[in-house]
């Protein structure tokens, strides 16, 4: 048992350690609020991470937010909630009609591997705390 949680552990580390080179590389991150920004931020992530639900922002809004960053590339790391898939969808549209690429690679590997245990970004810590707990018990 404790072999699957490990490798799933080490599954979602190395996405994150992805997505952090990525931003690194000046990639920006669009995630839904602060807490998942602040989120990405303990899990290392330092580049620039954009909040497309904050202060009453559209998506429209966010887009052009997006625009002025004149990056050509944009991961889209929302939620794994119907509404977040919603809204991943959407801005993928908008982003594309906008001719810039949504990655969506990282928000499918970690829905993958944490869709079904979370629903929020700002929860990963949270769970990759209580995953660790379960493989040292």
């Amino acid at each position: 048992m404790s072999t699957h949680l490990e490798e799933k552990r080490e599954r979602i580390l190395e996405i994150i350690n992805a997505l952090a080179e990525e931003s690194a590389k000046g990639t920006p991150i669009v995630v839904e609020g602060r807490k998942d920004a602040e989120t990405l931020r303990k899990l290392g992530v330092a580049g620039t991470v954009i909040t497309a639900k904050t202060g009453g922002k559209t998506f429209l809004d966010t887009v052009s937010e997006i625009e002025q960053t004149e990056a050509a590339e944009v991961i889209l790391l929302l939620d794994f909630d119907r509404r977040g898939k919603q809204g991943t969808k959407l801005l993928k549209q908008h982003l594309e009609h906008a001719k810039i690429k949504p990655n969506t690679t990282f928000w499918r590997s970690l829905s993958a591997w944490l869709g079904k245990e979370i629903q929020c970004i700002e929860d990963i810590t949270t769970y990759m705390v209580t995953l660790q707990d379960k493989i040292d018990a």
